[in-house]
């Protein structure tokens, strides 16, 4: 399982699992502004961020990320990603917000111990 602190995801399986692997031992930080009175990141941006921080722990090119809504910016809440290898092989990531500060989200991530293999 794959874990990193931000604010506001390949060839083969192999390469995901390698990556994911590689990143275990590993923690990221970053921050970004969501600029509104109730902080909210888009779908995109939260998919985007997880994408470049697995990229840059990695040094592996950057992963395919999707995330199926906004994140909150209310501690607690999560949300589940999904990164998908180029073989169609995934992998869930969970998204958690950790902390608030004004339009400021900080947030964990989590990728899955095991990957789902690609639908046939």
């Amino acid at each position: 399982m794959f874990k990193a602190r931000t604010s506001v995801g390949m060839t083969m399986l192999a390469s995901v699992t390698a990556v994911v692997v590689g990143t275990l031992l590993l923690g990221c930080s970053a921050s970004v502004t969501a600029g509104k009175s109730t902080p909210k990141l888009s779908a995109a941006k939260v998919a985007d961020t997880v994408a470049d921080k697995l990229a840059a722990t990695t040094g592996q090119p950057k992963p395919h990320v999707t995330c199926p809504e906004d994140l909150v910016g209310k501690a607690g809440t999560t949300s589940r990603c999904t990164l998908t290898a180029d073989d169609g092989s995934t992998l869930g990531v969970t998204v958690k917000v950790t902390s608030v500060s004004g339009d400021q989200i900080n947030f964990d991530f989590k990728a899955d111990d095991k990957s789902s293999p690609a639908p046939n």
